[in-house]
């Protein structure tokens, strides 16, 4: 396993806020999603972003990878070549306050006194996890595989291994904040089938086309001004499929158009608004030319009533 530098994934300082981490993902992932950029390799470097996006926006998490940067590793580093330190598994020296980092990270994947130390029976802890789901999964629902964690023994008799490899079945509707619950996924308990729960957080990746709130999504929609005051009907994309809207007379640039159930399908099935666009034709040529000054000529409309004197 290589160790990653997830600063340098996102293009972004060591001592970058919250904010600039959260801006620097959505451009990267605007930029990079499969859906629009035809760059070889976009897909996979979709997926880096991501996995970057949920290590460092967790406090915890985000320690722990300070500490490993920190105590020596370099990006692209086969974590296996670094030497065994301190009863932990193969990495850097670490000093004392760095040691205390990568346990708290350790202890916060298990309950409480992690597991049990004495007699009787303890449940391991519940682990939360931030995962970024596209808006096309979030829809039609699907598979995934991601890696949790880090290979980590604290002890000798309390040797964790939490690099694993995690197979979840999104179901469709999933929205902004859903959790999705994996019973006995996390943290290990002192006895089989005692294992804690795995909490997926679902975190929508942003999206080059729509913008999402709750279930619902919303289109810019740019139309011609012929469009706006005869009324049209048009082809517009939605999340799941082409369909023909209708563009009534006298539409206003700014307006929104409902089309109901075509949002996300969550328990309460959300609907897409198209956000009416008009975008003017340049006057690139003479006979445009003519068009607009024939329009100028014949038309009483004044945009600006609360100007006059």
């Amino acid at each position: 396993m290589k160790f990653t530098d997830h600063y340098a994934t996102l293009g972004v300082p060591v001592d970058a806020t919250q904010e600039q981490i959260k801006k620097a993902y959505r451009h990267l992932a605007r930029t990079f999603h499969p859906d629009v950029s035809k760059t070889a390799g976009a897909e996979k470097r979709f997926t880096q972003i991501s996995a970057a996006y949920e290590e460092l926006q967790d406090p915890v998490r985000r320690e722990a990878h300070d500490a490993l940067r920190q105590g020596g590793w370099k990006d692209g580093q086969e974590m296996e070549q670094a030497p065994v330190q301190r009863g932990f598994h193969r990495r850097p020296q670490m000093d004392g306050a760095e040691e205390d980092i990568f346990g708290a990270y350790v202890r916060s994947m298990f309950d409480r006194g992690g597991r049990a130390s004495g007699r009787g029976s303890q449940r391991g802890r519940d682990v939360q996890y931030v995962i970024a789901v596209s808006l096309e999964e979030a829809f039609r629902g699907g598979e995934r595989q991601f890696t949790i964690g880090e290979q980590v023994h604290p002890g000798v008799d309390d040797g964790v291994d939490e690099s694993r490899t995690i197979t979840v079945k999104i179901p469709p509707g999933v929205i902004q904040g859903t959790r999705i619950r994996l019973r006995g996924q996390g943290g290990p308990g002192s006895q089989p089938n005692m294992g804690g729960d795995l909490m997926l957080i679902v975190e929508l990746a942003p999206h080059p086309r729509y913008q999402v709130h709750g279930a619902d999504v919303i289109l810019d929609v740019p139309i011609t001004p012929w469009e706006a005051a005869l009324g049209a009907r048009i082809e517009v994309p939605t999340l799941g499929g082409t369909v023909t809207a209708t563009i009534p007379p006298d539409a206003q640039g700014g307006q929104r158009l409902r089309l109901k159930g075509r949002g996300l399908p969550a328990d309460s099935v959300g609907d897409q608004y198209l956000a009416l666009q008009i975008v003017v034709p340049p006057a690139a040529t003479e006979e445009a030319k003519v068009a607009y000054r024939s329009l100028a000529q014949h038309s009483t409309f004044n945009p600006r009533p609360q100007f006059a004197p």
